[in-house]
Parts: C-alpha cells; structure tokens; sequence
C-alpha cells in the first residue's frame, strides 16, 4: 500500500476560513431543512452523513449525561462544531470549561476544541477515520480524545499519538464503560 502524507495548512489560517464557511453554511435555509450530520473538509466543501443508528445517540445522551454530572462546571455539547486543519468536525460530545466557553463568545464554532472531546464509533467508521479525527483534535487544542467503542468500552487518549489510558486526568471518576441499562 502507497503512502500518502498532505500538508495541511495551520490551524490559524485554517480556523479563519472555517469559520466565515460555517457561518454561510449555517445561514443557508434549504441546507438547514436537511436531517443529516454535517461537516466540511479544509477547502470547505460539504461532507454529510446520514443520521446514525439508534445505540450511537443514545451513547452520546448517556455520555454527556455523565459528564454534566461529574463535571457541572463545565458545558456539556453534542455535534459540537471544531475548526480544524482539515475543516470542521463535529465531536459527537464535548465537554468545555467556563473559560473555553468565555472564549467561544459569539463564534459560529470553536476556533479551539474544548478540553474534551469524544467520538462514538460507528460500526461504519474506518479506524483510519477515527485515528485523523483524534489527530485533528488534539491539533486544535482538545486536552483528552476520548473514544466510545463497541458495548460501551471508552477509551482515553491524553496526548496525540500515545495509546489509550485507563482513566480521564480531567475527569478520572468517568466509567471504563458506558452501560445503557
């Protein structure tokens, strides 16, 4: 298999495009009616998925019911838009701080990911797909990737490029897995 490595522009430059993107996507009221996920890639054009099975959103309510519960500081967000160097990406639950979200002020979508952000993967999902994502997060400033796998499994992944930890620093009481039930 080739190797294929891109050059993608700074999260800067990047996250200025993005946003003045978003915000006409955004604006648009015939897009607005469409019932599908939706994201852009770096040159803004629009990437859409369709609305996932029933487990992935109720994994995502569970998840983000835990988190306003052990961390109610913060602001709990699902299909939280991100500026990346790859475009914007919607983390399917984020949790940011007070000051993350002081910062976020009137924008569109965070210039800066939040502390914390987690995918629910798909059975659909490459692991390819999963991998560039936690990539791009950490790249846009997230502190923790978090991964919810298969029956629940979460994983915590605290730096980029390192293997997935037991425990959340941010928010270690977090439970190893998610039960529905």
């Amino acid at each position: 298999m080739a190797t294929l490595t891109l050059e993608l522009p700074s999260q800067e430059v990047q996250t200025s495009f993005n946003l003045r993107r978003w915000a006409e996507l955004l604006e648009d009221r015939e897009l607005a009616k469409i019932d599908r996920r939706i994201e852009t890639d770096r040159h803004g054009h629009i990437i859409m998925s369709p609305p996932p099975a029933p487990a992935h959103g109720t994994f995502q309510s569970k998840i983000a019911q835990l988190l306003w519960t052990l961390l109610p500081e913060g602001a709990v967000l699902t299909e939280c838009p991100i500026s990346t160097a790859d475009g914007v990406k919607a983390a399917d639950v984020a949790w940011a701080s007070p000051q993350s979200m002081k910062e976020l002020g009137d924008q569109v979508c965070f210039s800066l990911a939040p502390e914390i952000c987690v995918e629910v993967v798909s059975p659909g999902n490459r692991e390819t797909e999963i991998e560039e994502k936690k990539t791009l997060y950490f790249d846009a400033g997230a502190k923790e990737v978090w991964l919810c796998r298969e029956k629940g499994l979460m994983t915590f992944h605290l730096a980029a490029g390192k293997k997935g930890s037991e425990a959340s620093r941010i928010c270690p009481q977090f439970p190893k897995q998610v039960r529905l039930r």
